[in-house]
């Protein structure tokens, strides 16, 4: 396995330099600022997410202001309570995309978010405070707690709203495999396990979040 700036080194080579590959690093929030999150945000993007899962994440995007619309803001308390009328009202809401196991997904997760509030104060401070050097933990959570968060889509719901991440992108993936860490994208424990080990060597190294490595792992592939 590579060190993490032989890696650097790989990722400027293919992009042009130090400068550029720094150009296009991504940066997790703080602690506190994913802590001081609402909640409903926090609905917001795992719906952002879902809907944008094996569709045109450009057309979502466009409608994202009539999802808002339709789900109230994604008040958690109110989309944890829909009923069956809501439900047959949001199938045909055509501010939406009309997909009802996904729209069902939103009181599913709305439910999972105002179980982590109960449990630790807020959602925003779960995720503040799971630790880094667990992260594939915390989408395997995702997976089994929450509703549609597996694969991808959990992966980029905690890129999208802040916390230190990685994804694994087809190009993040062949990198791992290129050093020998795993020889396919991993799905058992112990591919997972090497996954992690290998991030968690590559921050204790460079002292880098798993976002940005995250990101010179994939240019040093693409």
């Amino acid at each position: 396995m590579h060190s993490f700036n032989e890696i650097w080194a790989i990722a400027a080579g293919r992009k042009g330099g130090d400068a550029a590959v720094e150009a296009a690093l991504q940066y997790p929030k703080t602690r506190d600022e994913i802590a001081e999150t609402p909640d409903d945000r926090f609905l917001s993007m795992m719906t952002r997410c879902i809907f944008q899962s094996g569709f045109n994440w450009k057309v979502v995007d466009a409608m994202w202001p009539g999802f808002e619309a339709a789900f109230e803001g994604f008040d958690i308390a109110r989309c944890a309570m829909l009923h069956d009328e809501d439900f047959e009202r949001l199938v045909s809401d055509s501010r939406i995309v009309r997909h009802g196991p996904k729209i069902r997904s939103v009181q599913e997760n709305a439910v999972f978010l105002s179980d982590l509030a109960r449990e630790h104060g807020s959602a925003g401070r779960f995720f503040a405070d799971w630790p880094a050097d667990n992260y594939l933990g915390l989408t395997d959570l995702l997976k089994k707690r929450g509703s549609r968060l597996g694969g991808n889509t959990g992966q980029y719901f905690l890129r999208f709203s802040g916390v230190d991440s990685f994804i694994l992108s087809q190009s993040v993936v062949n990198r791992l495999i290129a050093e020998g860490i795993i020889d396919k994208a991993p799905s058992s424990a112990k591919e997972k396990a090497a996954v992690q080990a290998a991030f968690n060597t590559w921050r204790a190294e460079s002292g880098r979040s798993l976002t940005e490595i995250s990101r010179v792992l994939g240019i040093s592939i693409d």
